[in-house]
């Protein structure tokens, strides 16, 4: 498969918190919609779609599209946690790549309800449940949301392994603040310093306070991907193209090792990483813009060395020295990140690649990384998977 596939559109609308959003259709049509337009085709030209979200019904991107158009192409639904969007993006982009089609549509919606995510149904094992139990081993009870408590628990690992002060947790979500007040799209603006963050109600005494977790979102965006030849053939642009991309699921050591950090992907994302660099002939080095999945400010950390922007046990230095923002070695998280442009599950990895096409086009507004020609994208679930993509200016 070495086909060229190309970003044609894209597509968000803002996200919004819960109670104040229309229905996932309706926010995933005009996502859709926008993607469309900005390709510069009509829904007719769709040969697949993907849809991606994770508390929803059977069927719900059918719903979804159907208020697009009725045009019986095939129509995945996909549901892979919090790496669902990144998901239907790479069985998008492999569609393409493969030549079984010239343009598939990618999209992820959530309607999600206030309040820490939770476990929906009650009669069945939980996916977690594997991991729930190492950490309980590892660290003992804790009686905190699951998500902060598998998050945090890795972070103070960190904290106990390298010194990592919880301070350095709180600049990453200042700096979350800082780019986000330049996102219109973002639900939550308003900046705050890390006396700030460290001031706010404790999760958990010496790891967490509120903010260092995203917040739940509403909100929906949407990917067109191409084939080199559909593009030159119909005029659509070929200015970002996707260079690598890889997906990747739980090794043994994740729950063989006893260690919180591997219990939340490390290893997933640094062979999706590895592996996605080498698909595109490029390192960490060679990186200019970064969008990755931090849905805690620890895992942020974390993932900075799982991806190779910094050694393991350097990401505080990474972080102090300001290598994490713009004026620094990789600009992370330009949006704002899911710590404050918000996570909708099902369309936080089409999201990410929202703001890295426009990076990379150079139509970012007052975000834009002056120069970017190289950007990576990080999407992860537990449970799990992990989906790593480079993205390239062409």
């Amino acid at each position: 498969m070495s086909k060229n596939v190309y970003v044609a559109g894209v597509g968000m609308i803002p996200f919004m918190k819960p109670g104040t959003a229309p229905h996932y259709d309706v926010m995933a049509a005009q996502a859709v919609r926008e993607a469309l337009a900005d390709a510069g085709i009509g829904y007719e030209q769709v040969q697949q779609a993907y849809a991606g979200y994770v508390y929803g019904a059977s069927t719900c991107g059918q719903k979804a599209l159907y208020k697009v158009g009725m045009t019986g192409i095939p129509v995945l639904n996909v549901n892979n946690n919090c790496s669902t969007g990144s998901s239907a993006l790479f069985l998008a982009r492999q569609a393409v790549q493969s030549g079984v089609v010239d343009v598939a549509l990618a999209f992820g919606f959530e309607f999600m309800p206030p309040g820490a995510l939770t476990q929906p149904f009650e009669d069945r094992p939980s996916p977690l449940e594997d991991f729930n139990a190492v950490l309980e081993e590892t660290l003992g009870k804790i009686e905190i949301p699951r998500a902060l408590r598998l998050f945090g628990g890795a972070g103070l690992t960190h904290m106990k392994k390298y010194g990592t002060k919880m301070e350095t947790f709180a600049a990453i979500r200042a700096k979350a603040s800082r780019h986000a007040a330049k996102n219109p799209k973002a639900v939550f603006r308003n900046v705050v310093s890390v006396d700030d963050v460290m001031a706010e109600k404790v999760m958990w005494p010496g790891v967490m306070t509120r903010s260092m977790a995203c917040p739940p979102t509403c909100g929906a965006a949407a990917v067109i991907v191409v084939s080199e030849a559909y593009a030159k053939k119909h005029g659509l642009r070929t200015d970002v193209r996707i260079a690598g991309q890889s997906l990747t699921t739980d090794f043994p050591q994740a729950l063989e090792s006893k260690d919180p950090i591997q219990l939340v992907g490390f290893d997933m994302a640094q062979a999706a990483a590895q592996a996605a660099y080498e698909q595109a002939g490029i390192g960490p080095q060679d990186v200019d813009v970064v969008e990755l999945h931090d849905c805690f400010a620890h895992n942020e950390l974390l993932t900075y060395e799982a991806l190779g922007l910094c050694k393991v046990g350097e990401a505080e230095k990474f972080v102090l020295d300001g290598d994490n923002t713009y004026g620094g070695r990789y600009v992370t998280n330009p949006s704002g990140g899911l710590l404050s442009k918000g996570h909708p599950l099902g369309a936080t990895g089409l999201a990410q690649c929202y703001e890295l096409t426009h990076q990379l086009r150079g139509t970012a507004d007052e975000r834009q990384v002056q120069g970017a020609k190289v950007a990576l994208q990080h999407n992860l679930g537990l449970g799990g998977a992990c989906v790593v993509t480079v993205y390239q200016k062409a």
